[in-house]
């Protein structure tokens, strides 16, 4: 039996879901995680996983879809560029899969990003790193989160978050370089991606 990488990210998903919230997640919940625009391409997956006997179909309910079995091996995925609008985790962002279950770092989900520069040095974070985030919208203060800034940083990018009075800040952990803060309206320009959970540095 030969699972399709779509099909994967959606069983890994429905695990993940489950074992976070104790049920199966709904078709409108998996569309919106996974960056799908309509529920029909969705159907065409969830039956053909449902021919492998690995879901099993439980019609006029809310969440029809429930697992069968005990979970597949489970993955984090790297992500590259994150366009503008576009969900963190949708196709055209995934770069590769780490096989690496997510809940050593304490999370039944999380997504991986690339460190490129120095700026988070002093936080032991170095160039060519591979940060593991938890997708948030939201952060406490003092957290490392994964940021994306409209009209600046067209890929994510890692910072201390701080929430001042009328301002958000961003702080490197590198003393030569300066925080990015963010007032009034400029405050919109600041989409947080997720907060920082652990860090992988791949061997030399």
């Amino acid at each position: 039996m030969k699972i399709t990488p779509r099909r994967k990210e959606i069983l890994d998903y429905m695990w993940r879901s489950q074992e976070r919230e104790g049920f199966p997640p709904t078709v409108r919940e998996i569309c919106k995680a996974l960056g799908l625009a309509s529920a029909g391409s969705l159907l065409k997956h969830l039956r053909a996983l449902e021919l492998n006997g690995l879901i099993q179909h439980t019609p006029n309910k809310k969440r029809a879809w429930k697992l069968v079995g005990r979970p597949p091996h489970l993955s984090i995925r790297l992500v590259g560029r994150i366009a503008a609008g576009t969900p963190i985790l949708a196709e055209e962002n995934r770069e590769d899969d780490l096989p690496i279950d997510p809940a050593i770092f304490g999370y039944g989900e999380a997504f991986a990003v690339k460190v490129q520069g120095d700026s988070m040095i002093e936080a032991h974070i170095q160039d060519g790193d591979l940060a593991v985030i938890r997708q948030q919208d939201d952060a406490e203060d003092g957290e490392i989160v994964a940021v994306q800034v409209q009209e600046m940083e067209p890929e994510a990018t890692l910072k201390i978050f701080r929430r001042t009075s009328g301002a958000l800040e961003l702080h490197p952990a590198n003393a030569q370089y300066k925080p990015l803060i963010f007032k009034g309206k400029a405050r919109s320009k600041v989409k947080i991606l997720g907060k920082l959970i652990g860090i992988i540095r791949p061997k030399p």
